[in-house]
């Protein structure tokens, strides 16, 4: 019986050798395109290897990842005990030793969001029609308070840098922190805006020069940026299209507030002398050029929290454009320029037309956002709960768009319900603001910022729920063996 074991071995052994002989040789005989198809094949049907951090477990054994998975199942049975558990180890704060250093470690560029915002604030305060002087001192202090929370985020920015190298290239290949890059240049952009709304007049002409030399420095650095920007973006990462989001156009941003800083820099000039002195057409000309090249940059599909963002571009170019066509082109355009008078005049037509247009489609955008953020609205929802992040602060920028739009368009027209409209929503945002910046301390108190690990705020939630996919496909294999044995 054994001997007849052997011989069949060595039969299929022989068997096995003259296949695969046969097999090497129609191989070597074979033509190359079919080679190739057959690698395409086995390409496209290989099993990828495990990857190295994919956990692994002893299905046989008791171990402490068994006791984690049975009080997951625990926590399946009872819902609602997993849910208050789960809230209360995120409201807790951490208990372990954290230094100075690991918390700046942390910082990131969506900080600069927060003067975007601030500074949007001051502009807004800024638009509203009905001026005062308690309006314009509150709006200074605002101005002056954003400085301070800027030079404040780049002196920390700067030192986490220092302290942890190579920290700069790694954010700016960051999936999730790279796009926000350009808030630290809208924040110098929003800052102008204010220099030019708050300082031309009450100074004198050498602030003029300096607003000047600031806007075509402005013009090259935003230019720059975002050109830069989305180079480095789409030569280092892959977004796919399903994860599509209107936080794609935010490189474009430093282009958008060209528009509405060189309305705000010529307006604020007392008389058409300081226009021409400055060189007041080629900025008006070049801030319509460069505003075009930002207002592009549609989305076409929106997502939280940052679907706000998608209210600026139309909103912003909206403020420019009627800025320019009712109040700079008058101070700029000569009388009977190319032989008719109406010049100035069929420009503002046109102005307010397009400036409607977009303001309808700014409008547009809004509803849709606030009408996406309905179910996180609602209070202890646990299907639908964001946390605080510092993109918290697309709620208010953006927005200061749609207000300062509209508070053109109701001056242009002379309109005393957009005026009001415009009035009211400036009060809305300004708490909004308000609500944001506590939530923003809130979270420093309950250090969910600047806490270690949390740099990438998507990756350290990709992992958290691949983990839990994880644990449920181990608990339903266990409980399958277990029905198994049972059966048997």
């Amino acid at each position: 019986m054994a001997l007849s074991n052997v011989g069949s071995i060595v039969l299929n052994l022989l068997i096995f050798i003259t296949t695969l002989v046969n097999f090497s040789y129609a191989l070597t005989s074979m033509e190359p395109l079919v080679l190739l198809a057959l690698y395409a094949i086995s390409k496209i049907f290989v099993t990828p290897p495990e990857t190295e951090g994919k956990r692994r477990r002893n299905p046989f054994g008791d171990s402490s990842e068994d006791t984690a998975a049975g009080d997951t199942i625990e926590k399946q049975n009872t819902p609602e005990l997993g849910n208050d558990e789960e809230q209360q180890s995120e409201d807790a704060p951490v208990d372990r030793r954290v230094g100075i250093r690991d918390r700046i470690g942390c910082f990131t560029w969506t900080w600069f969001t927060m003067t975007m915002a601030t500074g949007g604030i001051a502009n807004v305060l800024h638009s509203i029609p009905y001026h005062s002087e308690w309006l314009r001192i509150l709006g200074v202090i605002v101005f002056l308070f954003n400085l301070v929370l800027f030079l404040t985020n780049c002196f920390l920015i700067t030192l986490r840098f220092k302290w942890n190298p190579g920290s700069f290239t790694g954010s700016l290949k960051s999936p999730s922190e790279s796009l926000f890059v350009p808030a630290c240049v809208v924040s110098v952009g929003t800052i102008l805006i204010n220099m030019s709304q708050y300082g031309i007049a009450e100074t004198g002409e050498w602030f003029q020069t300096v607003m000047q030399i600031c806007f075509w420095a402005y013009a090259a650095l935003s230019f720059l940026a975002s050109s830069g920007l989305y180079l480095i973006i789409w030569s280092t990462q892959t977004f796919p299209i399903h994860t599509m989001t209107p936080i794609w156009i935010f490189p474009a941003y430093p282009l958008l507030l060209m528009g509405p800083f060189a309305a705000n820099l010529i307006d604020a000039l007392p008389d058409p002398a300081a226009a021409r002195r400055i060189n007041a057409v080629a900025i008006t000309f070049g801030a319509v050029c460069i505003q075009g090249t930002g207002f592009l940059k549609l989305p076409r599909e929106t997502t939280r929290p940052g679907m706000f963002v998608s209210v600026g571009p139309s909103g912003f170019t909206v403020a420019g454009i009627v800025h320019l066509g009712n109040t700079v082109i008058p101070k700029v355009m000569p009388d009977g320029f190319q032989g008719h008078a109406d010049a100035a005049f069929i420009i503002k037509l046109l102005s307010d037309l397009a400036g409607l247009w977009m303001w309808g489609l700014c409008l547009w955008f809004f509803l849709v956002s606030v009408g996406a953020h309905w179910q996180l609205m609602q209070p202890r929802n646990p299907k639908h709960h964001i946390q605080f992040d510092m993109t918290w602060f697309s709620f208010v920028f953006p927005n200061t768009a749609l207000v300062t739009a509209t508070q053109a368009l109701g001056k242009s027209l002379d309109s005393n319900g957009l005026k009001i409209f415009g009035v009211v929503f400036s009060v809305i945002l300004i708490g909004v603001w308000i609500f944001v910046f506590g939530m923003m301390i809130r979270a420093l108190y309950l250090r969910r910022l600047l806490w270690p690990a949390e740099i990438d705020k998507a990756e350290v939630t990709r992992r958290k729920w691949v983990g839990r996919a994880e644990d449920a496909a181990a608990t339903e294999a266990r409980q399958h063996r277990h029905d198994v044995a049972v059966s048997c």
